[in-house]
């Protein structure tokens, strides 16, 4: 009798204290790895009204280019002794959807891709140089992380395209802690905000219009049910548990003898 208490109480310690499968951390777990390759393409990005753009147009004949340059200016540090380093202008696109092009006045930007903002400059500057090349590029797109992860922030995407696993990955990829099923991704769509919620434990995520995130995305890794009762923990609590500990090794040790 002493024998199946002792053991029964052996079993209950073990399963509270085995709460965790590999069912609550496995990524992409539903399907084998090769089994089908998904295919996922980024949508093209829409200029719109707050962002910053850099904009350089060179040709043949450089001294014909230059009107459609901003002067390169000196980034300002506050290191002592650090030299400042050049840096090009950024055009803010306004609420209208503008900005204001040297030489060909107002140019509308917002709702463009970067590939029919190109085309069009390309077009209007055609008019003053011979075969002019633009470089357009998007100076602030940010991704911004927060929640159960182990290096929360907002972070610069440089090459204007990122997924939600490699934003994860700038993020120090989930805590043990975080909620793999129930991502939240918040996205402002024609100055609305929307919601939606990522299972990162489903292969189907990488096949998902949301895998590729878009500019000033906001990614929230909520706590799984383990971090939200260990939130409850004071310090009394590790009393309580210490002379629970105690009475369960003076009730074994009685069991047996």
């Amino acid at each position: 009798m002493k024998f199946r208490l002792l053991s029964i109480l052996v079993i209950v310690v073990f399963i509270l204290s085995s709460c965790a499968t590999r069912k609550d951390l496995v990524y992409f777990q539903d399907e084998a790895v090769n089994a089908v390759m998904y295919e996922s393409k980024p949508e093209q990005l829409v200029y719109k009204p707050d962002d910053l753009l850099t904009i350089n147009v060179s040709a043949a004949d450089q001294d014909a280019a230059s009107p459609f340059n901003l002067p390169i200016v000196a980034n300002n540090t506050n290191a002592i002794g650090a030299q400042s380093a050049p840096q090009m202008q950024t055009y803010l696109i306004d609420s209208k959807g503008n900005i204001e092009f040297p030489t060909l006045g107002t140019i509308k930007m917002g709702g463009l891709t970067r590939t029919e903002a190109t085309e069009m400059l390309k077009r209007r500057i055609a008019e003053y140089a011979t075969d002019p090349i633009v470089n357009i590029r998007l100076a602030n797109f940010t991704v911004t992380v927060i929640g159960e992860v182990n290096r929360p922030g907002t972070f610069t995407v440089q090459d204007e395209r990122i997924t939600l696993v490699e934003a994860l990955g700038l993020a120090g990829d989930l805590t043990i802690f975080g909620e793999r099923e129930n991502v939240l991704l918040i996205r402002e769509v024609d100055g609305k905000k929307r919601f939606a919620h990522i299972d990162l434990t489903s292969i189907n995520a990488v096949n998902s219009p949301l895998y590729y995130l878009q500019q000033n995305d906001v990614i929230v890794v909520e706590p799984n049910n383990a971090r939200v009762r260990s939130s409850t923990f004071n310090q009394n609590n590790s009393v309580l548990i210490s002379a629970i500990g105690t009475l369960t090794t003076i009730l074994a040790i009685f069991l047996i003898n």
